[in-house]
């Protein structure tokens, strides 16, 4: 298991990045990760919403099937990663004064064994770091022109 946790400080305030980041299908935009996401429930927002997210990391490219777990306007969303690669992660906001928003990214994640389980997890935890880091700085700039 491998938990990640970034954050980064956007000058917009928490309402307005929320707005950005409850379109889930937008995700694609500033996750370079992340290279499509179709929506697989009846709704596409809030708990109990599940979508498929074709990834790719180098070399590795896998679906991601995920489903929102906590839903919270303003403050928190939460995911279950339920495809190869298992486990939790959360958006969180919080407001810092009246014109900034600290954004957390937090994901705690489990390896098959054929893809080296706690050691795999171990050697990727840096890797996707990296990416996240940058997918967060990605979104600040485009948020912040």
């Amino acid at each position: 298991m491998s938990m990640i946790t970034i954050s980064i400080k956007i000058s917009l305030p928490k309402e307005e990045l929320w707005k950005e980041i409850a379109d889930l299908e937008s995700h694609t935009i500033w996750m370079t990760d992340a290279e499509t996401i179709n929506i697989t429930s009846d709704k596409n927002q809030g708990v109990g919403t599940t979508f498929d997210c074709k990834t790719k990391i180098g070399p590795f490219h896998l679906t991601d099937r995920m489903e929102i777990t906590d839903w919270e306007e303003n403050l928190i969303m939460g995911v279950a990663h339920n495809g190869v690669i298992t486990g939790r992660g959360h958006f969180t906001l919080k407001s810092i004064g009246d014109s900034e928003t600290l954004f957390s990214w937090e994901e705690t994640l489990r390896f098959p064994w054929w893809m080296g389980g706690p050691v795999g997890a171990l050697f990727a935890r840096p890797v996707l770091k990296k990416i996240w880091r940058r997918n967060l700085k990605r979104l600040k700039n485009i948020l912040e022109k």
